[in-house]
């Protein structure tokens, strides 16, 4: 007689892509971000996975509602193990939002965490209902300084992808609280 194995617990990272995009090339760069200054997202699934210390399930949420994919884009995604979400919807409508949001939802029936990559505050009413079960572990991976307030209000634990997962080949130009006893002057001076 075979015996049944319940599945192991595991973290879904879900990434806001657009918003990680829009957020570094408008409110840090001022600019298109280079290739070099995105996020490395083999860094982000592999922190969610040390962190927690179990499986995991990146889904990438993309815009698809102009009825093509970036086909060189998805390979590097898929060759990094991440699951695309290519979504489309009129244009009026949030499309990666939307189903990120659907995803939140959906995530209640499952053994399983999250970690949301985005700054966008559109989530905090999905992610109230994780947040307070008390089984769930919760969390954001953004740039802090450009993360909603919500999240921190919430409880949520913010990873900075910067300093805390370390996804970025080089250093963003970021005007940020350092706390003293991480204070370094020799960064200033170069």
């Amino acid at each position: 007689m075979t015996e049944l194995v319940a599945p192991q617990r595991r973290t879904f990272v879900l990434v806001d892509g657009e918003n990680i995009d829009a957020t570094l090339g408008n409110s840090l760069l001022g600019r298109r971000p280079t290739p070099e200054e995105r996020p490395r997202w083999e860094r982000v699934t592999a922190y969610a996975e040390q962190l927690w210390d179990q499986p995991v399930t990146g889904l990438f949420f993309l815009n698809a509602s102009g009825g093509s994919l970036p086909s060189a884009f998805v390979q590097a995604l898929l060759a990094l193990g991440y699951r695309p979400v290519p979504l489309a919807g009129r244009g009026d409508q949030k499309v990666v939002d939307l189903g990120i949001q659907r995803t939140l939802q959906a995530v209640l029936s499952h053994d399983a965490d999250v970690l949301l990559v985005s700054h966008d505050g559109d989530f905090l009413d999905d992610l109230r209902p994780l947040v307070d079960h008390p089984d769930r572990r919760v969390g954001l991976l953004a740039l802090r300084e450009y993360a909603n307030a919500g999240f921190t209000n919430m409880g949520v634990r913010i990873h900075d992808l910067e300093d805390d997962v370390r996804a970025f080949n080089v250093p963003l130009p970021r005007v940020r609280i350092i706390p003293l006893e991480e204070f370094d002057p020799e960064q200033f001076l170069r």
